[in-house]
């Protein structure tokens, strides 16, 4: 993506479908993808008894995590772990990403955080069968009058439309916001100083500290919704 609202696509047709997809993101995707795998790796790859520093920090994000999956989710909280770990990585780094030159954030593609979201939400249908059984997972939208069922059912949808938004929102509003006012200082010459010390504050801004908010938000929401329809 070169500019706001600029989008490169490669499609391919197959028959009479045609697919078009974000070359760029796909290789973002994979690149965090790669980073994260690597980063852990190399924290983890001499597991001592005596933690090293990498292996305590990531001791460190699997017990805080845990302790929160298990106020969220209760029993067989564990069975969730992996799954809420991995959200608060991906989406993490992704937002982190673009701080890097010639890097953008996988997540201010609109697909990257739809995916996300209707994998979340995957996951919470498949624990509201599991722990309720399927006829007690859909009494709960005929709850507590019948007709009441097609606005559960679009009430339920809506919180992860608005899990999927709020993530895009925050990540291109920022580089929007980061954006136009490059765009702005640049149209004078005295604004070069400006530009020095605003940069990296704009993006470290947006990047790591709103970056880092959205990744846990996105997180504590995620276990959230899963928590309502398991327990």
């Amino acid at each position: 993506m070169n500019e706001v609202g600029s989008i490169d696509t490669t499609s391919f047709q197959i028959g009479d479908l045609n697919i078009v997809f974000n070359h760029h993101t796909l290789i973002m995707i994979w690149i965090v993808i790669f980073v994260i795998c690597i980063t852990l790796y190399l924290l983890t790859r001499n597991m001592t008894k005596i933690p090293s520093r990498g292996q305590t920090v990531v001791e460190m994000l699997i017990d805080y995590f845990d302790q929160l999956a298990k106020e969220s989710l209760g029993e067989n909280h564990r069975r969730y772990l992996p799954f809420i770990v991995t959200i608060f990585l991906f989406v993490l780094v992704s937002n982190w990403i673009g701080i890097v030159p010639l890097m953008d954030e996988p997540t201010k593609d609109l697909n990257t955080p739809m995916g996300i979201g209707i994998l979340v939400l995957f996951v919470t249908i498949y624990s509201g069968i599991r722990y309720n059984g399927f006829f007690g997972f859909v009494k709960e939208f005929f709850e507590p009058v019948w007709f009441l069922f097609p606005i559960n059912v679009v009430g339920e949808i809506g919180k992860f439309i608005s899990l999927i938004f709020r993530l895009f929102g925050n990540v291109f509003g920022g580089t929007v916001i980061v954006w136009v006012g490059f765009t702005m200082l640049l149209k004078t010459w005295w604004t070069g100083w400006v530009l020095l010390f605003l940069g990296p504050a704009l993006y470290g801004f947006f990047g790591l500290f709103i970056g880092a908010i959205q990744a846990f938000v996105f997180t504590m929401l995620s276990m959230t919704y899963i928590s309502i329809v398991k327990n």
